[in-house]
């Protein structure tokens, strides 16, 4: 297993830092796409949602993003038009109003849940795509410190309802590796972030890559489910490798926003 993450790792992620400082923010856009879209089938998956249902929420979330990329004050139009699409198609699709509820909010919670959440990061790759590569390595050192401070040293189970296998020491180590993170990527390609700015947004990266990771522990728990998919060897699916970006992507976005870091 760890064999197997640290090839992945290898291979990975010389080709995300290129991607992303080489090319134009277009071409994130439709990485970002691709990877929610793939994450979102497996959370329909997860769910239960087949059919046109599915359909339409993969069009609905690609739609969303798009429209958060061209025109960024449309964004919450474009989210309720997709809600107001959706329980009318259900409405039209089945006569048999059973499960009419938890099929239409299941399709919908998919569209904010994956593509709504990512979206955020449409913005971050607008003022500068150092500013992804921070968040992504800071989201990585998170889980990687989490994952080997857990290993070596947990004890107190953090929320073993909902993840078993989490402890309060992986909780620490995700907050402190966060910020370790985003400072080595401040000294390397920020410099005009000051210090306290990158602490800032690398234990906020920390935190909320714990909630985002223990959110989708929730849902596979209750789909009864260990992975979402098997996509990644030795990662699980799409949607575990990036559960704790939901969350932490919008964190970033708004404290970058709350520091000056962006406007």
């Amino acid at each position: 297993m760890h064999l197997k993450r640290l090839v992945v790792a290898i291979i990975l992620l010389p080709l995300f830092y290129l991607y992303i400082m080489r090319l134009p923010s277009e071409f994130f856009l439709f990485m970002l796409a691709f990877f929610s879209t793939v994450a979102l089938i497996e959370f329909y998956g997860m769910v239960g949602i087949k059919g046109p249902l599915r359909y339409a929420g993969l069009l609905c979330g690609g739609a969303v993003m798009a429209v958060y990329f061209m025109a960024q004050q449309q964004f919450m139009d474009a989210l309720l038009l997709s809600a107001l699409f959706i329980m009318a198609l259900r409405l039209f699709m089945k006569r048999d109003a059973a499960r009419s509820l938890s099929e239409t909010a299941a399709t919908i919670l998919g569209i904010l849940y994956v593509p709504g959440l990512l979206s955020f990061q449409l913005s971050l790759a607008k003022a500068g795509p150092a500013l992804i590569i921070l968040l992504y390595s800071s989201v990585w050192a998170a889980d990687s410190a989490a994952y080997y401070v857990g290993k070596g040293m947990g004890k107190r189970k953090l929320y073993k309802e909902i993840s078993p296998n989490k402890t309060v020491a992986g909780a620490v180590g995700s907050v402190l590796g966060g910020a370790a993170g985003a400072c080595i990527i401040r000294g390397l390609l920020l410099p005009q972030l000051t210090l306290n700015q990158a602490v800032i947004l690398g234990l906020s990266v920390g935190v909320t890559t714990i909630v985002g990771d223990l959110v989708e522990s929730m849902f596979k728990r209750d789909a009864g489910i260990k992975d979402s998919g098997a996509i990644i060897p030795g990662h699980g699916g799409v949607l575990d490798k990036i559960d704790g970006v939901t969350f932490a992507g919008p964190a970033f976005y708004w404290l970058c926003r709350g520091l000056g870091i962006i406007v």
